[in-house]
């Protein structure tokens, strides 16, 4: 079930963090500079390690940010979308294809929705866009005027100018200002905020039941009743944003789950379809109606070569057990960072849930830790100033779980003596 622990050890390395590339430098001729990348060429995967240009091998602890979570060139995966590759890969959205069909089928059946319908696009940011249009769509059936949404402060939702807005980070707003004035977004942990914020205008709170983006942080479960409450009394939707968090992260199917509400549509991306391009936006009950023909769109969304690599992430997932293993691996996960709080003066703390965790940082060190990290052969990123996000994939195993830690733990040495 579990990838092995027989792969190469990452052993000694240079420092890498001023080399260069001839890729990168063709890079900066050739592609618009909207990424802050790291100094590295990856060229192969396998399982969760990654090997760059010069043939080096990294243990993957990010899953581009939570995408790979069955690893890099999964054979199943790669089957699927060779067989369908070979036999269908595009009609138009104007036909039907079969495993579109039991994507949808399925996505609702991991959701417990037997009323649950879905509409692909190729995103997480897409996903969330055509959520937006379905609120509002169900909004305006109420009221000309109710379409207005209450988000968290810290919350991501893409960067598409409608989920941008949703966005509860003004420095990301700030260079496409104006934006619009119809999100209210409120502090991620105060339920009487959100519960005042909610009126007749709203048609919907939109939220994550854990922050990736806005550092690994959980939404507290009172807000989170709180924003049921207050979609109730008021008519609105409750959207939850799994695109980080869904298909197994954090120990269950959706993250929403563990908790004691139930949304009315759900955005997913990420690790559906283990990082080829897709997002789903699945609604319920009145949500499910909100849509008809011609009120959204996407040419590529839902195409059979992503729906079959999709399908086959789903059976993976069930067959061998990966939610209940992310659940236990996360708790594994949590113990070693326990150790390194406990064991390295930068190490602070811990936040997240399942295997989606943040490690607290004395300071902003993050980007340092980030690049020691990466010398050492270790894959994580810095989330926030003082929040190193770890995501691994989960099928990480035992060994691989130690070899974590012993990367980490040299990383937080080797920051702690540059600084």
């Amino acid at each position: 079930m579990m990838s092995g622990s027989s792969s190469p050890q990452g052993g000694s390395r240079p420092m890498m963090s001023g080399s260069s590339s001839p890729w990168m430098e063709r890079e900066a001729a050739a592609i618009l500079p909207t990424y802050g990348r790291r100094p590295v060429v990856f060229v192969r995967g396998s399982g969760m390690r990654l090997y760059d240009d010069d043939g080096r091998e990294y243990l993957d602890a990010l899953s581009g940010l939570s995408v790979t979570s069955l690893g890099h060139a999964h054979p199943a995966v790669t089957e699927a979308v060779a067989r369908q590759a070979a036999t269908l890969v595009h009609t138009s959205n104007l036909f039907f294809t079969t495993p579109q069909i039991e994507l949808a089928e399925r996505l609702a059946d991991t959701l417990g929705w037997a009323d649950g319908r879905s509409f692909f696009s190729n995103s997480g940011a897409e996903a969330n866009e055509a959520a937006i249009k379905l609120a509002r769509r169900h909004g305006k059936r109420r009221h000309p005027d109710k379409v207005n949404v209450v988000a968290l402060h810290g919350g991501f939702h893409g960067r598409l100018l409608g989920p941008l807005l949703l966005t509860g980070n003004p420095a990301k707003h700030e260079p496409f200002q104006p934006l619009g004035g119809w999100v209210t977004h409120v502090p991620h942990d105060d339920a009487a905020a959100l519960t005042r914020a909610v009126d007749e205008r709203t048609c919907a709170v939109w939220l994550e039941v854990v922050q990736g983006e806005g550092g690994v942080r959980s939404v507290p479960e009172d807000v989170l009743q709180a924003a049921r409450s207050a979609c109730d009394a008021h008519d609105a939707l409750l959207v939850i944003d799994e695109v980080q968090t869904g298909i197994g992260r954090l120990g269950s199917w959706y993250g929403w789950q563990q908790t004691a509400v139930e949304p009315d549509v759900v955005c997913l991306a990420k690790a559906l379809a283990n990082g080829l391009p897709i997002g789903a936006t699945v609604a319920r009950g009145a949500a499910a109606e909100a849509f008809a023909a011609g009120d959204h769109a996407s040419t590529f969304g839902g195409g059979p070569v992503v729906t079959a690599a999709a399908l086959a992430v789903l059976d993976t997932v069930a067959r061998d057990g990966l939610v209940e293993h992310a659940a236990a691996m996360g708790t594994a996960l949590r113990r070693r960072l326990e150790e390194l709080v406990t064991a390295q003066p930068l190490a602070t703390g811990i936040r997240g849930r399942g295997l989606l965790q943040g490690l607290e940082l004395a300071g902003d060190v993050a980007a340092t830790v980030v690049g020691a990290a990466l010398d050492a052969g270790l894959v994580v990123n810095d989330v926030a100033p003082d929040v190193l996000r770890l995501a691994p994939p989960l099928i990480m195993g035992d060994a691989e779980l130690d070899q974590l830690a012993e990367r980490l733990d040299a990383a937080l040495s080797t920051a702690a003596r540059a600084l």
